[in-house]
């Protein structure tokens, strides 16, 4: 940060020191009114969640030199209460006040995106995953098992936000109720009890709801007295039925999409900066409001990233979310931004004033091959097993995220085929320890064929490791592991042992040197062992090209999957998470059993 100046540092001091001005915000029947004048938001999104807390002001300061007045954000209900009933908004990377004070001294104003559903491209759309216990529950509607969640949710989320209204002299000008849930059911009293239970716990700025420009969108999405958000609207006949849909309140471009997301197996997504400058200049010359999603978007680190299921069927998303936006992965502006900025300051320039020239760079540095050893079997560090007379998905054993490893004795038919309904998401198969191969739901495959063996009583594994769920349509119910049964040639399969293992930080962190240390184990599961030697902490990618699938921990931080498949290859390292003099990398490979190096990069592999 740079240093400031006496005078500089003394108003810094004196700014600090008063009390927050207090502002009003309104809806007009057609335009937003910041202290009774029209106020065209030029917001760009960014999640707390997807940055570390060290680098949130450096984003908003970065979104403010391209040009944008307002910061959008989405706050992840899973990731504020990974336990249910205890939620957690005060530990660095969850303190989403503390992401908000920020953005409000930058001099930002927020719209808040507080869900519960928020799609998002985060695992369950941000809804819990202990919610999927219920065997029946059914979400974003008036079950009272999930209305129950939720609204103790909305409540401490109340608590902590409610002060950050512009009303009490904070940024937040607007709460969105839901998300786009005129793509997904038609229950207005569902979205009209979200809205009253933010009122019941103190919440006076307006609301506005975001759906897509069809009619049937918005007649199930919207509310009256809301202000209606387009996903996207970008065209004079979407502002048109918006409004026709439901008059007198605002109508704004809720979502704008100067990126994509991506998926395994596909290419990278990248869409043209000319069409985004485009649509965003239409938007400017008709003073209309919007929201770029996103201008950063971040990293799904740990096991947050989600999925879709589109024609393709089950589409998992990658670990980056650098979504070809503006502001990349890693925090630097791209070509992208580079016209969005020369197309907000031309227009800044006419309204608002000259905007900040951007921050300077996060040092990326690249870290020299790091040599890798087999450290510690999957198989040597089980749990104690529960007994299952047929396998269950691994919300049913109370387990959330990781692997989950299903066993039993074959009696009667001993080879064959073997079908698992269904397998989610991805699968190892083995016959008395010997891998015998895969079951991968993303490619339909949950067949696979037992060879014949001399034990008259083999030993069947399944290892299951469940991915993103399903984050957006009717298909988000998607529990994972083994969700119904296994049958060999058409006989279901009784009597298991089913293995949990969420894989948390504390369990890598506390993992013993097993006997894989001296040589490979036979049965692929492997954890491999590295460390490095870092004069300086800087930025970056590691590149994973040498493993197959899995997962990385660097200092006990879980970085997220990699996947041969790509088009991943390397997961983004911040610094915050690295240190001077010794570090440690762990991976989790489900196929290989032979070490290889890893390197680090200063940038990741080329989008194209």
């Amino acid at each position: 940060m740079p240093r400031l100046g006496l005078a500089a540092l003394f108003l810094f001091t004196a700014m600090l020191a008063r009390p927050a001005a207090q502002h009003t915000f309104v809806l007009g029947k057609e335009d937003f009114l910041l202290d009774g004048k029209a106020f065209q938001m030029i917001s760009g999104e960014m999640h707390p969640a997807r940055i570390p807390p060290e680098y949130w002001r450096h984003r908003i300061r970065m979104a403010k030199a391209m040009g944008v007045n307002t910061i959008a954000a989405y706050v992840f209900w899973n990731f504020h209460e990974t336990t249910e009933g205890t939620f957690d908004f005060t530990s660095p990377e969850r303190n989403i006040a503390a992401f908000v004070k920020i953005a409000q001294e930058e001099g930002m104003w927020v719209l808040l995106r507080p869900g519960p559903y928020v799609c998002a491209e985060w695992d369950f759309g941000g809804l819990p995953a202990y919610l999927l216990r219920t065997p029946d529950v059914k979400v974003r509607c008036l079950d009272p098992r999930y209305m129950g969640a939720a609204e103790r949710y909305i409540r401490a989320l109340a608590r902590v936000v409610a002060p950050l209204q512009v009303t009490a002299g904070g940024p937040i000008v607007m709460v969105q109720i839901e998300n786009e849930y005129g793509s997904y059911g038609n229950d207005r009293k569902y979205l009209e009890r979200l809205r009253k239970v933010w009122q019941e716990t103190g919440i006076r700025v307006p609301f506005y709801t975001a759906d897509g420009a069809t009619p049937f969108m918005l007649e199930a999405g919207s509310l009256p007295g809301a202000a209606v958000g387009l996903d996207p609207g970008t065209t004079d006949e979407h502002f048109s039925l918006a409004r026709r849909l439901n008059p007198g309140v605002p109508v704004f471009t809720s979502e704008i999409y100067p990126g994509w997301l991506t998926h395994w197996g596909e290419t990278w997504q990248h869409p043209s900066a000319e069409s985004i400058v485009k649509d965003i200049k239409a938007l400017l010359d008709r003073s209309r409001s919007f929201n770029l999603y996103v201008v950063h978007g971040g990293t799904n680190f740990g096991f947050w990233a989600g999925a879709n299921s589109g024609g393709k069927g089950y589409e998992p998303d990658v670990t980056s979310y650098d979504y070809d936006a503006p502001i990349n992965e890693q925090g630097r502006a791209t070509g992208k931004y580079r016209a969005l900025r020369d197309l907000l300051a031309n227009y800044r320039a006419k309204a608002a004033g000259a905007i900040p020239d951007p921050p300077p760079d996060i040092p990326a540095a690249a870290v020299a091959p790091i040599a890798m050893k087999p450290y510690a079997s999957l198989w040597e560090n089980l749990p104690r097993p529960v007994e299952s007379v047929q396998p269950k998905p691994m919300e049913a054993y109370g387990q959330d995220f990781g692997l989950i490893a299903y066993e039993t004795v074959l009696v009667g038919h001993k080879s064959g085929k073997l079908l698992v309904t269904d397998v989610h998401d991805y699968a190892t198969v083995f016959v008395d320890g010997k891998y015998v191969g895969k079951l991968d739901r993303r490619e339909g495959l949950n067949t696979v064929t037992l060879p014949k063996v001399e034990n008259p009583m083999p030993l069947l594994t399944i290892l299951v490791e469940g991915m993103g769920r399903i984050n957006f349509a009717q298909t988000m119910i998607d529990r994972k592991g083994i969700t119904e049964r296994v049958t060999l040639n058409g006989m279901t399969l009784m009597n298991w042992k089913v293995y949990s293992l969420p894989l948390k930080d504390e369990f890598i962190q506390h993992l013993p040197e097993g006997k894989a240390s001296g040589s490979a184990d036979a049965r692929p599961g492997v954890f491999f062992r590295g460390t490095f030697e870092l004069a300086q902490t800087a930025d970056t990618y590691l590149d994973l090209s040498g493993y197959q699938k899995g997962v990385v921990w660097v200092n006990g931080h879980n970085l997220g999957r990699y996947w041969e498949i790509g088009p991943q290859k390397r997961l983004y390292c911040p610094a915050t998470w690295l240190k001077r003099g010794a570090n440690q990398i762990i991976v989790l490979d489900l196929h290989q059993v032979k070490a290889a190096p890893v390197a680090g990069f200063a940038e990741m592999e080329p989008v194209g």
